[in-house]
C-alpha cells in the first residue's frame, strides 16, 4: 500500500521544516512519498524543499513557473501522484499530520473520499465564519452538488478517484465541489484547526471572494435563470407602463408628471441591466477561458523521475 501526500506551498519557508519533522512522525510507518508544489514562491521555499529532497528519497517537488493559485497547485500534484491513496494538506501547519491516521483508517474501512471537516474555535475571525456559512448555504441552494459547511481541500481520495480527478482539464477547477460532484462513497472527519506559526494567510478578501465566485459560477446556472427571470419581469412592467403613458396621451387631459421619479426609477433600471449583463459576462468569460485549452500549470524543474 502506497500513500502520496500532496504539499502546496506558497511562500512558506519558515513552515516547511517543522511541518516536514512531524508529517514525517506521523507516515514514517507507511510506504509514502510526499510531493511538495512550489507554487511560485519568491521567498526560500523552493531551496528549503530542495534540501529536504536531497536528504529523504520519499520526497520530490514540483516547482511551477509562477503562482497558478492553490487549486491549480493541487491538481499538479494530483497529476504527478501515483498511489493506493493520496492526501492533500497545507504546510502552514493548520492542517494537523495526525489527522492522516484517521483518514487512512476510513479509508481502509471502504470510503473512497474522505474530507475534513475544519472546527475553527477562535482561530478563525468572525467574519471569516459567517461569510464562509453563507457561501456554502448558497451555493447548495443553487447547485446540484451538497458541499459540506466549513469543508476543506485537506483529504484522502482513493485510486480510482485519483485517475477521475486526472482525467480532468477545467480552467481554474474548484475541486472542493469537483470532488462532491463525483459522488463514490465520502465520508467527513472533523479536525481541529491549529494557529499558524509563521507566516500569514494566503487567501485574502480578494482571492476568498475569487475562490467563492469560482465555485458558485463552476456547479450553477441559476444566476443566469435568475438574469433571465428579472429581465423578463422588467421589461414586462415597461411595457406595460408604456401602454399607460400612451392611454394618458391619447385618451386622458392629464399631463405625465415626475421626472423625479422617471430619473430615479430609469437610473435603478440601467444599473440592474449592468448587474445582469455582468453576471452574464461572467459566464461568457469562463467559456471563453476554455475554450483556449491553456493547461492548468507550467513545471519549471522537478526532481520526479516518472515524468
Amino acid at each position: 500500500m502506497k500513500i502520496s501526500i500532496i504539499v502546496p506551498c506558497f511562500n512558506e519557508e519558515e513552515n516547511i521544516d517543522p511541518f516536514y519533522t512531524l508529517l514525517k512522525s506521523v507516515v514514517n510507518k507507511y510506504h509514502y512519498e510526499i510531493i511538495f508544489i512550489n507554487d511560485g514562491s519568491t521567498d526560500q521555499t523552493l531551496e528549503r524543499i530542495k534540501e529536504i529532497a536531497e536528504s529523504d528519497p520519499n520526497i520530490t517537488y514540483i516547482s511551477l513557473s509562477r503562482n497558478f493559485g492553490h487549486q491549480n497547485a493541487l491538481k499538479a500534484g494530483y497529476d504527478y501522484a501515483d498511489a493506493d491513496c493520496v492526501v492533500c494538506m497545507d504546510s502552514d501547519m493548520q492542517h494537523p499530520p495526525t489527522v492522516i491516521d484517521m483518514l487512512i483508517e476510513k479509508w481502509m474501512d471502504g470510503y473512497e473520499v474522505v474530507y475534513t471537516i475544519r472546527n475553527d474555535g477562535e482561530n478563525v475571525p468572525f467574519m471569516k465564519k459567517m461569510t464562509a456559512k453563507l457561501f456554502y448555504r448558497f451555493l447548495n441552494y443553487i447547485s446540484k452538488i451538497e458541499l459540506t459547511p466549513n469543508a476543506a481541500d485537506f483529504r484522502l481520495i482513493d485510486r480510482k478517484v485519483l485517475l477521475a480527478i486526472k482525467s480532468f482539464n477545467e480552467e481554474n477547477p474548484f475541486l472542493r465541489g469537483l470532488i462532491a460532484w463525483m459522488g463514490y462513497k465520502q465520508i467527513g472527519v472533523e479536525y481541529q484547526v491549529e494557529k499558524r506559526q509563521f507566516g500569514n494567510s494566503k487567501y485574502p478578501l480578494k482571492k476568498m471572494l475569487s475562490f467563492s465566485l469560482k465555485g458558485i459560477t463552476s456547479f450553477s446556472i441559476s444566476p443566469l435563470r435568475v438574469s433571465s427571470i428579472i429581465g423578463f419581469l422588467f421589461s414586462g412592467i415597461s411595457f406595460l407602463y408604456g401602454f399607460y403613458a400612451i392611454y394618458l396621451h391619447l385618451f386622458t387631459q392629464q399631463t405625465i408628471q415626475g421626472w423625479t421619479s422617471i430619473i430615479v426609477s430609469f437610473l435603478f433600471v440601467t444599473g440592474l441591466q449592468f448587474l445582469m449583463i455582468g453576471i452574464i459576462g461572467e459566464y461568457i468569460g469562463k467559456g471563453f477561458m476554455e475554450a483556449k485549452k491553456r493547461p492548468n500549470y507550467l513545471v519549471s524543474e522537478t526532481n520526479f523521475s516518472k515524468k
